[in-house]
Protein backbone atom coordinates (compact mmCIF):
# COMPACT_ATOMS: atom_id res chain seq x y z
CA UNK A 1 0.00 0.00 0.00
CA UNK A 2 2.75 2.19 -0.54
CA UNK A 3 4.57 1.94 2.58
CA UNK A 4 7.66 -0.45 3.96
CA UNK A 5 6.02 -3.72 6.12
CA UNK A 6 7.52 -3.93 9.51
CA UNK A 7 10.10 -5.48 10.31
CA UNK A 8 9.17 -6.57 13.62
CA UNK A 9 5.93 -6.90 15.15
CA UNK A 10 6.24 -5.80 18.58
CA UNK A 11 2.40 -7.06 20.00
CA UNK A 12 0.12 -9.08 18.48
CA UNK A 13 -2.29 -7.58 16.58
CA UNK A 14 -4.96 -10.43 17.34
CA UNK A 15 -4.73 -10.32 20.95
CA UNK A 16 -6.10 -6.54 20.71
CA UNK A 17 -10.01 -6.85 21.60
CA UNK A 18 -12.20 -3.88 20.76
CA UNK A 19 -15.11 -5.10 22.80
CA UNK A 20 -14.65 -5.60 26.80
CA UNK A 21 -13.88 -8.74 28.32
CA UNK A 22 -12.90 -8.51 32.00
CA UNK A 23 -15.35 -4.96 32.92
CA UNK A 24 -17.74 -5.99 35.33
CA UNK A 25 -19.67 -2.20 35.96
CA UNK A 26 -18.65 1.22 36.34
CA UNK A 27 -15.46 2.17 37.69
CA UNK A 28 -14.84 4.88 40.97
CA UNK A 29 -14.90 8.38 40.12
CA UNK A 30 -11.26 10.49 41.00
CA UNK A 31 -10.95 13.57 43.28
CA UNK A 32 -9.59 16.79 41.93
CA UNK A 33 -6.52 17.61 44.09
CA UNK A 34 -6.59 21.03 42.88
CA UNK A 35 -7.02 21.88 38.94
CA UNK A 36 -6.27 18.34 37.82
CA UNK A 37 -9.63 18.33 36.16
CA UNK A 38 -7.40 18.09 32.95
CA UNK A 39 -5.62 14.93 34.26
CA UNK A 40 -8.47 12.95 35.55
CA UNK A 41 -11.00 13.95 32.59
CA UNK A 42 -8.18 12.30 30.43
CA UNK A 43 -7.76 9.48 32.96
CA UNK A 44 -11.12 8.54 32.64
CA UNK A 45 -11.51 8.55 28.81
CA UNK A 46 -8.45 6.36 28.97
CA UNK A 47 -9.41 4.14 31.42
CA UNK A 48 -12.85 3.61 29.52
CA UNK A 49 -11.02 2.72 26.06
CA UNK A 50 -11.94 -1.18 25.84
CA UNK A 51 -9.04 -2.46 24.05
CA UNK A 52 -6.20 -0.25 26.35
CA UNK A 53 -8.00 -1.27 29.89
CA UNK A 54 -8.51 -5.06 28.61
CA UNK A 55 -4.46 -5.36 28.29
CA UNK A 56 -4.22 -3.67 31.47
CA UNK A 57 -6.38 -5.08 33.61
CA UNK A 58 -4.77 -8.31 32.31
CA UNK A 59 -1.67 -6.92 34.42
CA UNK A 60 0.35 -8.60 31.55
CA UNK A 61 2.84 -5.44 30.99
CA UNK A 62 3.94 -4.93 34.67
CA UNK A 63 7.46 -4.58 33.51
CA UNK A 64 8.59 -2.97 37.29
CA UNK A 65 10.49 -0.39 35.56
CA UNK A 66 10.35 2.08 37.78
CA UNK A 67 14.03 2.78 39.18
CA UNK A 68 14.67 4.18 42.52
CA UNK A 69 18.54 5.39 43.34
CA UNK A 70 19.28 4.48 47.05
CA UNK A 71 18.17 7.67 48.23
CA UNK A 72 14.58 7.53 47.31
CA UNK A 73 14.76 9.38 44.42
CA UNK A 74 12.77 8.17 41.09
CA UNK A 75 15.15 7.08 38.31
CA UNK A 76 12.81 6.90 35.41
CA UNK A 77 9.33 5.61 35.24
CA UNK A 78 6.78 3.50 33.12
CA UNK A 79 3.91 4.96 31.72
CA UNK A 80 2.40 1.66 31.09
CA UNK A 81 3.00 0.49 34.31
CA UNK A 82 1.62 4.05 36.12
CA UNK A 83 -1.64 3.46 33.81
CA UNK A 84 -2.10 -0.86 34.84
CA UNK A 85 -1.83 0.39 38.26
CA UNK A 86 -4.50 2.69 37.68
CA UNK A 87 -6.78 1.32 35.36
CA UNK A 88 -6.90 -1.67 37.45
CA UNK A 89 -7.99 0.60 40.67
CA UNK A 90 -10.48 2.62 39.45
CA UNK A 91 -12.03 -0.69 37.32
CA UNK A 92 -11.72 -3.43 40.41
CA UNK A 93 -13.00 -1.04 43.19
CA UNK A 94 -16.66 0.49 44.08
CA UNK A 95 -17.54 3.17 46.32
CA UNK A 96 -16.21 6.23 47.14
CA UNK A 97 -13.45 8.19 44.66
CA UNK A 98 -9.92 7.83 44.86
CA UNK A 99 -6.96 10.32 44.52
CA UNK A 100 -5.16 9.67 41.14
CA UNK A 101 -1.41 10.66 43.44
CA UNK A 102 0.28 8.13 41.05
CA UNK A 103 0.28 9.93 38.23
CA UNK A 104 -0.15 13.74 39.37
CA UNK A 105 3.48 12.73 41.01
CA UNK A 106 4.58 11.96 37.59
CA UNK A 107 3.29 15.23 36.03
CA UNK A 108 6.91 16.85 35.05
CA UNK A 109 8.25 12.78 33.71
CA UNK A 110 4.80 12.61 31.13
CA UNK A 111 5.33 16.60 30.16
CA UNK A 112 8.10 18.33 31.06
CA UNK A 113 5.93 21.39 31.04
CA UNK A 114 2.95 20.74 32.97
CA UNK A 115 2.88 21.57 36.92
CA UNK A 116 1.28 20.22 39.41
CA UNK A 117 -1.83 23.12 40.91
CA UNK A 118 -1.77 24.89 37.34
CA UNK A 119 -4.47 24.85 35.19
CA UNK A 120 -3.21 22.51 32.09
CA UNK A 121 -4.69 22.05 28.66
CA UNK A 122 -6.69 18.24 28.57
CA UNK A 123 -5.67 17.81 24.90
CA UNK A 124 -2.15 18.39 25.33
CA UNK A 125 -1.79 16.26 28.40
CA UNK A 126 -3.91 13.59 26.60
CA UNK A 127 -1.05 13.60 23.60
CA UNK A 128 1.85 13.69 26.02
CA UNK A 129 0.31 10.63 27.61
CA UNK A 130 -0.43 8.53 25.02
CA UNK A 131 3.56 9.61 23.67
CA UNK A 132 4.73 8.51 26.65
CA UNK A 133 3.13 4.88 26.76
CA UNK A 134 4.11 4.64 23.21
CA UNK A 135 7.92 5.66 24.53
CA UNK A 136 7.17 3.02 27.18
CA UNK A 137 5.92 0.32 24.75
CA UNK A 138 9.47 1.07 23.11
CA UNK A 139 11.41 0.57 25.96
CA UNK A 140 14.59 -0.98 23.86
CA UNK A 141 13.08 -1.25 20.55
CA UNK A 142 13.41 2.66 19.47
CA UNK A 143 15.76 2.40 16.45
CA UNK A 144 13.64 0.50 14.59
CA UNK A 145 12.24 1.42 11.19
CA UNK A 146 8.79 3.49 11.53
CA UNK A 147 6.47 0.51 10.35
CA UNK A 148 8.30 -1.49 13.45
CA UNK A 149 7.21 0.75 15.63
CA UNK A 150 3.69 1.20 14.41
CA UNK A 151 3.11 -2.34 16.24
CA UNK A 152 3.64 -1.47 19.22
CA UNK A 153 0.09 -2.17 21.41
CA UNK A 154 -0.01 1.25 21.67
CA UNK A 155 0.14 2.76 18.44
CA UNK A 156 -2.16 -0.26 16.62
CA UNK A 157 -4.91 0.70 19.11
CA UNK A 158 -4.78 4.78 18.78
CA UNK A 159 -2.15 5.28 15.57
CA UNK A 160 -2.68 5.26 11.68
CA UNK A 161 -0.63 6.59 9.22
CA UNK A 162 -1.61 10.03 7.10
CA UNK A 163 -0.88 9.99 3.38
CA UNK A 164 0.48 13.40 2.25
CA UNK A 165 0.11 12.94 -1.78
CA UNK A 166 1.50 16.34 -4.32
CA UNK A 167 0.13 15.84 -7.86
CA UNK A 168 2.03 18.30 -10.36
CA UNK A 169 -0.89 20.09 -12.53
CA UNK A 170 1.00 19.74 -15.36
CA UNK A 171 2.35 15.65 -16.17
CA UNK A 172 -0.10 14.63 -13.00
CA UNK A 173 3.08 12.71 -11.58
CA UNK A 174 2.39 12.09 -7.94
CA UNK A 175 4.85 12.06 -5.10
CA UNK A 176 3.35 10.43 -1.91
CA UNK A 177 5.11 10.74 1.76
CA UNK A 178 3.12 9.25 4.77
CA UNK A 179 3.28 10.29 8.81
CA UNK A 180 2.27 8.40 11.64
CA UNK A 181 -0.37 10.26 13.91
CA UNK A 182 -1.99 9.23 17.40
CA UNK A 183 -4.75 11.53 16.96
CA UNK A 184 -6.40 13.73 13.93
CA UNK A 185 -6.50 17.85 15.14
CA UNK A 186 -9.30 19.36 13.53
CA UNK A 187 -10.11 23.01 12.40
CA UNK A 188 -13.72 24.05 13.42
CA UNK A 189 -12.97 27.78 12.26
CA UNK A 190 -15.38 27.01 9.88
CA UNK A 191 -16.91 24.04 9.80
CA UNK A 192 -19.69 22.96 12.27
CA UNK A 193 -19.46 19.62 12.19
CA UNK A 194 -16.81 16.51 12.66
CA UNK A 195 -17.80 15.65 9.26
CA UNK A 196 -17.35 18.74 7.76
CA UNK A 197 -14.12 19.43 9.38
CA UNK A 198 -12.81 16.27 8.30
CA UNK A 199 -13.78 17.08 4.57
CA UNK A 200 -11.86 20.35 4.96
CA UNK A 201 -8.65 18.15 6.52
CA UNK A 202 -8.48 15.79 3.58
CA UNK A 203 -9.28 19.20 0.81
CA UNK A 204 -7.14 19.43 -1.74
CA UNK A 205 -5.14 22.40 -1.45
CA UNK A 206 -3.71 24.12 -5.03
CA UNK A 207 0.11 25.65 -4.53
CA UNK A 208 1.48 27.68 -7.23
CA UNK A 209 3.49 31.31 -7.85
CA UNK A 210 5.94 31.28 -4.72
CA UNK A 211 4.49 28.26 -3.62
CA UNK A 212 5.28 25.67 -6.39
CA UNK A 213 7.28 22.80 -6.05
CA UNK A 214 9.75 21.09 -8.19
CA UNK A 215 8.41 18.45 -10.28
CA UNK A 216 11.24 16.14 -11.25
CA UNK A 217 9.52 15.05 -14.70
CA UNK A 218 8.78 17.93 -15.74
CA UNK A 219 12.68 19.77 -14.50
CA UNK A 220 10.80 22.97 -13.44
CA UNK A 221 9.09 24.91 -10.81
CA UNK A 222 5.33 24.17 -11.20
CA UNK A 223 1.60 24.40 -9.44
CA UNK A 224 0.73 21.07 -7.67
CA UNK A 225 -2.16 19.91 -5.62
CA UNK A 226 -1.31 18.76 -2.27
CA UNK A 227 -3.73 16.98 0.44
CA UNK A 228 -3.73 15.06 3.13
CA UNK A 229 -5.74 11.37 3.32
CA UNK A 230 -5.94 9.21 6.57
CA UNK A 231 -4.00 6.42 4.95
CA UNK A 232 -4.26 3.53 7.35
CA UNK A 233 -7.21 4.04 9.97
CA UNK A 234 -6.71 3.65 13.67
CA UNK A 235 -8.87 1.24 15.89
CA UNK A 236 -9.32 3.69 18.33
CA UNK A 237 -9.87 7.38 16.58
CA UNK A 238 -8.34 9.67 19.65
CA UNK A 239 -11.88 11.96 19.76
CA UNK A 240 -10.80 13.77 16.65
CA UNK A 241 -9.60 16.70 18.54
CA UNK A 242 -11.89 19.39 18.18
CA UNK A 243 -9.47 22.75 17.96
CA UNK A 244 -11.24 25.00 20.30
CA UNK A 245 -8.34 27.30 20.82
CA UNK A 246 -7.12 30.56 18.68
CA UNK A 247 -3.62 30.26 17.68
CA UNK A 248 -3.47 33.82 17.46
CA UNK A 249 -5.41 35.46 19.80
CA UNK A 250 -5.77 32.19 22.64
CA UNK A 251 -9.51 32.82 22.79
CA UNK A 252 -11.79 29.90 22.80
CA UNK A 253 -14.07 29.56 19.51
CA UNK A 254 -17.59 28.76 21.38
CA UNK A 255 -19.51 27.73 18.43
CA UNK A 256 -21.78 24.36 18.38
CA UNK A 257 -20.05 21.89 16.50
CA UNK A 258 -22.15 18.70 15.83
CA UNK A 259 -21.02 15.03 15.90
CA UNK A 260 -22.37 11.82 15.37
CA UNK A 261 -22.81 9.07 17.16
CA UNK A 262 -21.19 7.08 14.56
CA UNK A 263 -19.08 8.38 12.00
CA UNK A 264 -18.26 6.94 8.83
CA UNK A 265 -14.24 7.50 8.38
CA UNK A 266 -14.39 5.60 4.28
CA UNK A 267 -14.74 9.14 2.66
CA UNK A 268 -12.01 9.87 4.11
CA UNK A 269 -9.29 7.62 3.88
CA UNK A 270 -7.15 6.60 0.79
CA UNK A 271 -9.03 4.13 -0.52
CA UNK A 272 -12.65 5.95 -0.53
CA UNK A 273 -14.22 2.39 -2.02
CA UNK A 274 -14.99 -0.07 0.04
CA UNK A 275 -17.43 -1.00 3.05
CA UNK A 276 -18.40 2.23 5.84
CA UNK A 277 -15.38 1.78 8.22
CA UNK A 278 -17.63 2.97 11.07
CA UNK A 279 -16.72 4.42 14.38
CA UNK A 280 -19.32 4.68 17.73
CA UNK A 281 -18.40 7.30 20.03
CA UNK A 282 -17.57 6.18 23.45
CA UNK A 283 -16.09 8.86 25.21
CA UNK A 284 -16.76 13.11 25.28
CA UNK A 285 -13.74 15.33 26.65
CA UNK A 286 -15.63 18.69 27.36
CA UNK A 287 -14.12 21.89 28.53
CA UNK A 288 -16.47 24.13 30.00
CA UNK A 289 -15.27 27.99 29.95
CA UNK A 290 -15.36 30.75 27.60
CA UNK A 291 -11.23 31.19 27.86
CA UNK A 292 -8.13 29.38 26.82
CA UNK A 293 -6.40 30.50 29.92
CA UNK A 294 -9.31 28.97 32.74
CA UNK A 295 -12.06 26.60 32.98
CA UNK A 296 -13.05 23.01 34.00
CA UNK A 297 -12.68 19.82 32.19
CA UNK A 298 -14.89 17.09 32.85
CA UNK A 299 -15.41 13.88 30.13
CA UNK A 300 -18.80 11.54 29.59
CA UNK A 301 -17.61 7.96 28.87
CA UNK A 302 -19.89 4.91 27.86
Amino acid sequence: EGMAPPQRILFPPEKICLSWQQRQGPGVGLHNLGNTCFLNAVLQCLTYTAPLANYLLSQEHSCKQLLVNPLGHHLGFCMMCKMEGHVNRVLRSSGSPIEPWALVTVLRAIGGHFQFGRQEDAHEFLRCTVDAMQRACLQESSNLDISSQSTTLVHQIFGGFLRSRVTCLSCKAVSDSYEAFLDVLVDIRVASSVPAALEDFVKLEKLDGRNCFNCSRCDKRVAVSKGFTIHRPPKVLTAVCLNRFDAFSGEKITKVVKYPEYLDLRPYTSRTAGQPLLYTLYAVLVHSGGSCHAGHYFCYTK
